[in-house]
């Protein structure tokens, strides 16, 4: 499905299953009531202050690049999405994840209070998303929910990030992570918190330790 203006593709979008199916009725049922807009296709440093002909070029390269397909793989695409904020906005948000996880044990929870350092009451209503990147590494669960519930954020993965994991997401204010127990070797994740509000996002790595295995002195372990 495209618009068109005549001369090109301005909007170019893949409807899922369910939305040919609404869209096909024909009874108004296709109603869009949420989107996110992003920038993939821009490469900011194409813009040139220095082009001889002046400040109307300054951006011509930029003004015409390809547009990109639309893709219904998320990895993909909308990898930088855009936020809107109040008029005057002198900075971009900046999120703390509000505490370190570091290296934890099995059973062993931490708890992160993510907090909008550089701007009063910055994602206070809708409060932030918390993304997993390996559920087999921790369990995660929302502490304190938000004021106004909204549908969780999404961040795609790069492919080679590990493709085998499976990500998990919850939306809150502040969150609980625990590892999980592994008796074959320590293994790693990611968190990334998103203000769902002002956009800005932190990410931070963490560890399970390997769990050790209680034995009786004397008697080796046997395998099935």
């Amino acid at each position: 499905m495209g618009y068109l203006n005549n001369t090109s593709i301005t909007v170019d979008a893949i409807l899922t299953r369910k939305g040919r199916e609404l869209l096909a009725r024909g009874q108004n049922e296709f109603d869009i009531t949420q989107f996110a807009l992003a920038d993939d296709e821009i490469d900011y440093d194409l813009w040139n202050p220095d082009h001889p002909l002046g400040t109307a070029y300054y951006g011509v390269v930029i003004e015409n690049l390809p547009m990109i397909e639309a893709l219904p793989d998320e990895t993909q695409m909308m990898r930088y999405k855009l936020v809107t904020l109040p008029k005057n906005t002198r900075r971009i948000p900046v999120i703390s994840a509000g505490g370190s996880i570091g290296t934890i044990g099995n059973g062993e929870e931490v708890i992160l209070n993510p907090d909008t350092i550089n701007f009063s009451g910055g994602n206070s209503n809708y409060g932030y998303t918390l993304i997993l990147s390996d559920s087999t590494v921790a369990d995660i669960r929302v502490v304190t929910q938000a004021p106004a519930q909204l549908a969780a954020a999404t961040i795609p993965q790069q492919i080679g990030e590990n493709e085998a994991a499976q990500s998990v997401t919850i939306s809150g204010m502040s969150f609980g992570i625990m590892g999980k127990g592994n008796y074959i070797s320590a293994k790693s994740a990611t968190i990334t918190i998103i203000g769902n509000e002002t956009g800005g996002q932190v990410s931070q790595a963490f560890t399970v330790r390997i769990q050790s295995v209680a034995s009786t002195p004397g008697v080796g372990l046997a395998s099935r």
